[in-house]
């Protein structure tokens, strides 16, 4: 769970977010750290064996 800017320079239905925070979970299990890595399934891609980055979905709501 992190907060997110609402900008003209990303378009409507994508999230970017930047790689590097700590995973800092709370007392229910939820990251509060901003850690990209807790988004990504387990599956490696075919030709590079890193993880799926474009394939994650997540849920933006207003607070």
């Amino acid at each position: 769970m992190i907060p997110a800017e609402v900008t003209t320079r990303i378009m409507p239905g994508v999230v970017a977010m930047q790689a590097g925070a700590w995973y800092k979970p709370d007392k229910n299990g939820v990251d509060t750290g901003g850690c990209a890595n807790v988004l990504t399934s387990q599956r490696i891609t075919p030709l590079a064996k890193g993880n799926a980055h474009q394939t994650m979905l997540v849920e933006v709501q207003k607070a």
